[in-house]
């Protein structure tokens, strides 16, 4: 698996444990929304940052689309 990959799920987990929700849920919203390819694409600079910001920027991305 890819370094974006692992990255991926660590969000996805990370967003699941910071909404309350089951896995499968948090999965199926960063699918729904595109969140996921988001992620995957902006891995480079996500990846430096905290986890408060990257969850902002997945929720702002999620509400946008």
């Amino acid at each position: 698996m890819s370094e974006a990959g692992r990255f991926l799920i660590y969000c996805i987990e990370m967003y699941r444990r910071a909404k309350h929700i089951s896995g499968r849920a948090a999965y199926e919203l960063f699918r729904s929304t595109g969140a996921d390819d988001y992620v995957r694409r902006c891995y480079g600079a996500l990846h430096t940052t905290g986890e408060q910001y990257i969850l902002s920027d997945i929720e702002g991305f999620m509400r946008s689309h």
